[in-house]
């Protein structure tokens, strides 16, 4: 059972290591070849505008996603870069460089522009090419863009989830999940006490793409198009309300989670990260606390900082 008024953190997984967001800065830890912990910290870039259109239902998601994307870039980069060094230097061990290239891909997939559009427009034309001469439009063909576009997200994860470096990433972002599921929990972190704890969290960047295409389905069934062109043209401009009321929909879904009968509106994201999490070893653990814990500090002292100015 989650606590009552925790703060809600997001964190997402990097090379070797994971990424925690607080109020204030951004914090990652990963894993050096000589066993040892290196943190690389950020301050979370404040705009009075974002900070305004956050207050927003159906725009906010829009908001936070585009600074997620923004923050979460830094860290990837560092993470990429400290790996990159390390295989360089040693390059008969280790996953290749064409490995690390898609584990960075599959996390920048799962979060913002790339994905959304590609897995957005791709399964129109496949739809109307592949079915249109058999499934007539309007809703048939939107459900028909739906599988289309859910068998395409599932083959791709699963495709490239048989990469080692992948399959280790996905061990970071369930370490992560245990991690936030330990913390709301409110017990000690611990390897020991984190270890106990489910590597899926309703909160997930995968359980959003997940309703991103249910959301779509239904939002597009309420428009009609006369050719494929104006339908293409229909999903890109109708893409900020689906991803606005996907995030809508996935907050929802987080405070049902312990409300019987209506905690399985968001199973359908679980399903999804039961690829795209992996149990993660004490080692990858261990990281992932330390990550949390450098955030927590450094945001309570950034908060201090700043009342400081302030006053």
């Amino acid at each position: 059972m989650a606590q009552q008024n925790v703060p809600s953190y997001g964190g997402q997984a990097v090379i070797e290591g994971v990424m925690f967001g607080g109020k204030r800065v951004t914090v990652t830890a990963i894993r050096r070849k000589n066993q040892e912990i290196e943190y690389y910290e950020a301050p979370r870039s404040e705009y009075k505008w974002a900070n305004s259109l956050k207050k927003i239902p159906f725009v906010r998601g829009i908001v936070g996603l585009i600074e997620a994307s923004a923050n979460g870039a830094k860290h990837l980069n560092f993470a990429t870069e400290r790996y990159s060094m390390e295989s360089d230097d040693d390059v008969d061990s280790g996953p290749s460089k064409l490995q690390m290239v898609l584990g960075v891909a599959v996390v920048g997939v799962l979060s913002f522009l790339f994905g959304k559009f590609a897995f957005t427009l791709v399964p129109v034309f496949l739809a109307q090419f592949l079915l249109g001469q058999w499934v007539p439009a309007g809703i048939p063909q939107n459900l028909a863009e739906g599988v289309i576009k859910l068998l395409l997200l599932l083959g791709y994860i699963t495709a490239i989830a048989q990469a080692p470096i992948i399959k280790r990433l996905f061990q970071y972002h369930g370490a992560e999940h245990k991690v936030i599921n330990a913390f709301e929990s409110g017990v000690e972190l611990t390897v020991e006490n984190v270890q106990k704890f489910s590597t899926l969290h309703y909160r997930c960047g995968s359980s959003f793409l997940i309703f991103t295409v249910i959301v779509g389905v239904i939002i597009y069934s309420l428009f009609t198009y006369e050719t494929l062109w104006d339908r293409v043209v229909q999903r890109i401009v109708l893409l900020p309300l689906v991803i606005g009321v996907s995030y809508e929909v996935l907050q929802w879904t987080n405070k049902l989670r312990d409300t019987p009968i209506l905690r399985y509106l968001g199973y359908p994201g679980l399903w999804l990260q039961k690829i795209t999490t992996r149990e993660p070893d004490d080692s990858q653990v261990e990281v992932a606390i330390a990550a949390f814990l450098k955030m927590r500090e450094r945001d309570q002292v950034a908060g201090k900082e700043r009342l400081i100015s302030a006053g």
